[in-house]
């Protein structure tokens, strides 16, 4: 059986890899199973603080296989297949399992292209390799994104660029990414997997315990009126500490030993 994704897991981190470049890593019936099972590994395991979600070749996905995806979701799908799509989504990360509190980092080292662009939006960070490109083209195919899509391209690129990108149904290279916060940053293609990892090892020298609460904080307060969002985050804040090891943590700082004290050493990773 020929691999699709390859699942690793190596230093708390865990690499998700799209690998069927000879389709673009369209993703099919069988691939959006597998990253079901994948998320839901990944959610479970305590081993493993942060994911990294990337593809080979030259996208970091084209999208769903349309010769079956399609047929299976759209115009030949039971009730029974469209209330377990609708409430998984695409490959379970962009609806359902996006309540993962582990941060996810993508990766992107060339097209999110329509459905793929749904992924790495559904992804906590974004870093692009120099040759990625980003589009929306499913208003050439008779539709709109329904898994996330637009929704996120508001929430993180605000209603211009999302209006561009939909209406258009033409894409954008990594540099309009970034400007429009799209991506965090860009880097040489043959750097895009380290600077990924330095990324996920920035965020694990940092309690977890915080960093899972702020982003289900950041999730939560999307769209919520603004005396809400204080309030959720207040709470969050509040309720989220491990106290023993808070004390720990606050006693490097005391003592001037905390790693990537501000100004005066190396941030150790």
């Amino acid at each position: 059986m020929i691999e699709t994704i390859r699942y690793q897991k190596r230093d708390r981190i865990a690499f998700v890899t799209l690998t069927r470049p000879d389709a673009r890593n369209a993703i099919d019936l069988a691939m959006h199973d597998e990253l079901c099972r994948i998320w839901r590994d990944f959610r479970d395991d305590r081993e493993v603080d942060v994911a990294i979600l990337t593809g080979t070749g030259d996208a970091f996905c084209s999208g769903a296989d349309l010769r079956t995806w399609v047929p299976a979701n759209y115009v030949d799908a039971a009730p029974s297949r469209v209330r377990e799509i609708v409430n998984l989504g695409f490959g379970g990360l962009t609806r359902g399992l996006h309540r993962i509190y582990k941060p996810v980092i993508a990766a992107v080292n060339g097209w999110a292209l329509a459905a793929g662009l749904e992924l790495a939006l559904a992804c906590d960070l974004r870093v692009a390799s120099e040759r990625a490109m980003f589009g929306s083209f499913e208003a050439r195919r008779g539709f709109h994104h329904g898994d996330g899509g637009i929704v996120r391209l508001v929430n993180t690129c605000g209603v211009g660029v999302a209006m561009q990108l939909v209406l258009t149904a033409e894409p954008i290279d990594v540099q309009r990414a970034l400007q429009c916060n799209l991506v965090m940053k860009v880097v040489p293609h043959d750097q895009l997997m380290q600077e990924a990892e330095l990324v996920a090892r920035q965020i694990l020298r940092n309690s977890q315990r915080a960093v899972r609460s702020a982003k289900e904080t950041i999730l939560d307060v999307i769209g919520k009126p603004l005396d809400d969002q204080l309030r959720t985050e207040a709470f969050n804040s509040y309720t989220c500490v491990d106290r023993e090891e808070a004390r720990a943590m606050l006693q490097k700082f005391y003592d001037k030993v905390d790693p990537g004290r501000a100004g005066n050493r190396p941030t150790e990773l």
